[in-house]
């Protein structure tokens, strides 16, 4: 994979892409650039490995559904998430030609990235980036999501049987929704924050 070259395919579909060696590296240009702001979260076990919501939270205001407020649910965080100035969230996958995909059960973490916000971040390591958008989408579907089921302890089958996605009815499906960032959306600044690690799923 010839990183400078994905770089110049996100920029080229609208984002501004800021490329890190390490997570270490990532958080700080984070925590440096998000300073006394309302920061919401999408899930992400990317943003978690980076401990970015107790980095953030030191000098933000910051909303993550997986580190809850005392008495205040999942469902009353992930929506005061979708109101904050700044979003932070990972992807499912990405391709080399410069687009984005993500999969969602609840559907927070894809309505977060899309509209709302002063500024979107999208922090993701070189594991998601697959060769085609085709295959971005595959890895979204039969590498991330079993991952999280199964992260999640669900009774899907993927979960259960962690190879592949199943396309099933199961009630604890989290694969509800697929959104493709073709290019960057009107109105919102976005910018990529790549690793050059593997983070996440």
């Amino acid at each position: 994979m010839d990183i400078q070259k994905v770089i110049s395919n996100f920029e080229r579909n609208g984002y501004k892409v800021s490329c890190f060696e390490t997570a270490a590296e990532a958080a700080d240009y984070l925590d440096g650039a998000i300073d006394g702001r309302h920061v919401g979260f999408g899930d992400s076990q990317t943003l978690l490995q980076m401990k970015l919501f107790e980095r953030l939270s030191r000098h933000n205001r910051v909303a993550d559904p997986q580190h809850c407020a005392e008495g205040r649910s999942f469902t009353d965080t992930a929506k005061e998430c979708l109101t904050t100035d700044i979003f932070l969230t990972s992807v499912n996958g990405a391709s080399e030609t410069g687009q984005m995909v993500n999969i969602d059960g609840e559907g927070n973490r894809i309505a977060g990235s899309l509209f709302g916000h002063d500024k979107v971040y999208f922090v993701l390591g070189v594991n998601k980036i697959a060769p085609t958008l085709e295959e971005a989408v595959w890895r979204a579907r039969n590498v991330a999501a079993p991952l999280n089921a199964r992260r999640f302890q669900l009774k899907t089958p993927c979960a259960v049987r962690g190879d592949r996605c199943y396309d099933c009815s199961s009630p604890d499906r989290i694969c509800n929704g697929l959104i493709i960032h073709y290019k960057k959306m009107e109105c919102v600044d976005m910018e990529i924050v790549l690793i050059n690690e593997k983070m996440g799923f």
